[in-house]
């Protein structure tokens, strides 16, 4: 994975027995998330997320 130099917020939220994973672009103010296991780490599910919001920032440049 590259190495991203946008701003990232990540805000997570335990809902059941799941863990939401918010991830917001600051710059432009995008956001996605995630659903996963608590069990698989915190830095996996941000890995997860990163990778979801990149993905959407890259489909909207080519629209």
């Amino acid at each position: 994975m590259k190495p991203s130099l946008r701003e990232v917020i990540f805000e997570f939220q335990q809902i059941g027995r799941a863990v939401k994973v918010s991830a917001i672009d600051t710059d432009s103010m995008v956001e996605v998330s995630i659903v996963g296991a608590p069990g698989v780490g915190e830095e996996t599910l941000k890995r997860t997320a990163l990778r979801k919001l990149e993905y959407v920032l890259a489909r909207g440049r080519k629209a």
